[in-house]
C-alpha cells in the first residue's frame, strides 16, 4: 500500500484546514486508517482514526471536537478536517494504515501544518 498525505500548510490560530491522504496499491476500504502527528523534538502520537466503513471513529483526547475525520472508500481517500487550530497543533500530520483497530503497520509521507499565533 502506498498513503500521501497532502493539504498542509500556514494558517493563523482559529483557522481551519483540511488534509487528504490517497490511498493505492490495495483496496482501500480492507483496512481501517488513521491520523498522526508529530511535533519537532516530540514522540508521534495519534490524532484520529476510521473504520473500514466509516462507522467507528476515535480522537485523540487534545482534538476536544475540533477535528473530524472520514474516508470516502470509493475516492480511496482519507481526510482530516481541522478547525479551531491552535498554534500547539502545529505538525508534520501522517496518514496510517491499521493492522488491527488502532495498531498501525505502515506509515506515509507526511505534510506540514504550521499554525500562528
Amino acid at each position: 500500500v502506498q498513503l500521501q498525505a497532502s493539504g498542509g500548510g500556514l494558517v493563523q490560530a482559529g483557522g481551519s484546514l483540511r488534509l487528504s491522504c490517497a490511498a493505492s496499491g490495495r483496496t482501500f476500504s480492507d483496512f481501517a486508517v488513521g491520523w498522526f502527528r508529530q511535533a519537532p523534538g516530540k514522540e508521534r502520537e495519534i490524532v484520529a482514526a476510521v473504520s473500514r466503513s466509516g462507522g467507528r471513529t476515535y480522537y485523540g483526547d487534545f482534538v476536544k471536537g475540533r477535528f473530524t475525520v472520514a474516508r470516502d472508500n470509493a475516492k480511496n481517500t482519507l481526510y482530516l478536517q481541522m478547525n479551531s487550530l491552535k498554534s500547539e497543533d502545529t505538525a508534520v500530520y501522517y496518514c496510517a494504515k491499521s493492522l488491527v483497530w488502532l495498531a498501525y503497520d505502515y506509515w506515509g509521507q507526511g505534510t506540514l501544518v504550521t499554525v500562528s499565533s
